[in-house]
């Protein structure tokens, strides 16, 4: 068991190399939920983009002159394999990562080229790298950094919550990711030892919430694989050490599902002009959704585990939130197949100030009667309010109009 004397140690071996991040006001989201407070922790600012920097730091601040010369190996599809590359290159140790091989290419290239690690791409899932990386570590003997279940790992991510203590001492709750459960694990050790009264709340994706299972099983279980946004916390069993202090520690432990994680990273990039990852998401998620009823009338900080996420998620994400918002809108016109009808459409929606993003003229492949003619419309508009005042102006010129969902 992790305790804070080990936590106090760690932030005094990692102090000048790790930046402590900013603990940021939200007066946006403070307003939009029933907390009197909320603040940032913008873990998301470390230099390789999230908060597994500080265990990986520690774990190989700790290793004998002869661990450091073998070597050291973890499996990681992204942060972990990053913040343990690009520290073990800063302290000249040899670092292998074993990752999927459907990885981004973006995290292969900058874990392998930016960061120095001898890459290994093995597996179709996480799992699959794990016990190719544990084949290596006893084929080459190289030294295991656990992304999680390590007492190192665990007190190098704790040292969050004592910058927390001195950056917002009046906290009444800090709601934290989980996967495997190192982050929550040292950060409510450190919090809980110091001041019992905070509460620690912790969120899983509801695709794979092995923590939550586990405790309400009463030991650690294994879920099957699941598909989720949230991939930085996609575990399918945690560690017996992290759940023995989840389960000493934790307060509470959520869930939220993949819609409202998309929904929160797009209100982050917009209110908050931050990106967040799906797995930094999840607190602020489980906040704006009411997940968390206890976090009403309290002052609540929401740890950003990281901004790492693939830019054409990104993309996606924005568009299908412009979709939800009516802020873009498809519309299936149905009008007689004659010159000057197309010119008319577009007209139409130029007099109610609609912005035409994409437009499909269809005559053979369509439900269209002959002598009609099928117009798909992709528009730009400010709301549900403006695409029903578009439709009753292209409805009043005696076209069929409809909305594709």
């Amino acid at each position: 068991m992790v305790k804070l004397q080990d936590i106090l140690a760690a932030r005094e071996r990692i102090r000048g190399a790790i930046r402590p991040t900013p603990c940021e006001a939200s007066d946006y989201f403070t307003e939009r939920t029933g907390c009197s407070a909320i603040w940032f922790k913008m873990e998301n600012l470390q230099h390789t983009g999230a908060f597994k920097e500080r265990g990986a730091l520690n774990k190989l601040l700790t290793l004998s002159a002869e661990e450091k010369a073998r070597g050291v190996i973890a499996a990681s599809a992204g942060n972990h394999a990053q913040g343990l590359a690009y520290h073990a290159r800063k302290l000249g140790v040899k670092a292998t990562i074993v990752m999927p091989e459907r990885t981004p290419l973006i995290k292969v290239t900058r874990t392998r080229d930016e960061y120095g690690a001898h890459v290994v791409l093995q597996g179709a899932n996480f799992d699959e790298a794990y016990a190719e990386a544990l084949r290596i570590q006893k084929e080459q003997n190289l030294v295991f950094v656990h992304p999680f279940n390590d007492a190192q790992v665990i007190a190098g991510q704790g040292t969050i919550g004592l910058e927390l203590l001195e950056q917002t001492p009046f906290m009444d709750m800090v709601v934290v990711p989980i996967g495997g459960g190192g982050l929550i694990s040292g950060i409510a050790c450190a919090l809980k030892e110091t001041n019992p009264r905070i509460q620690v709340v912790g969120v899983q994706t509801q695709a794979l919430g092995s923590m939550k299972a586990s405790l309400q099983a009463g030991h650690v279980v294994e879920l099957p694989a699941g598909a989720t946004i949230a991939d930085g916390i996609a575990v399918r069993r945690p560690g017996e050490l992290t759940f023995s202090m989840v389960r000493k520690y934790v307060d509470d432990v959520v869930t939220v599902d993949d819609e409202e994680i998309s929904n929160a990273i797009l209100v982050m990039l917009e209110q908050e002009k931050s990106v967040v990852e799906g797995a930094g998401a999840v607190g602020i998620a489980a906040l704006i959704n009411n997940h968390i009823p206890a976090a009403n009338d309290k002052k609540v900080v929401v740890l950003l585990g990281g901004g790492n996420i693939d830019m054409n998620v990104i993309s996606r994400i924005i568009e299908r939130g412009l979709v939800k918002a009516g802020r873009l809108v498809r519309l299936e016109v149905r009008m007689p197949d004659r010159p000057g009808m197309l010119a008319g459409l577009t007209s139409q929606i130029a007099e109610q100030r609609a912005n035409i993003v994409e437009i499909h003229h269809n005559r053979a492949f369509s439900k269209a009667s002959l002598g009609e003619v099928m117009v798909e419309v992709t528009l730009e508009t400010t709301g549900r309010p403006h695409i029903q005042e578009l439709i009753d102006a292209l409805s009043r010129q005696g076209w069929q109009v409809a909305e594709e969902t």
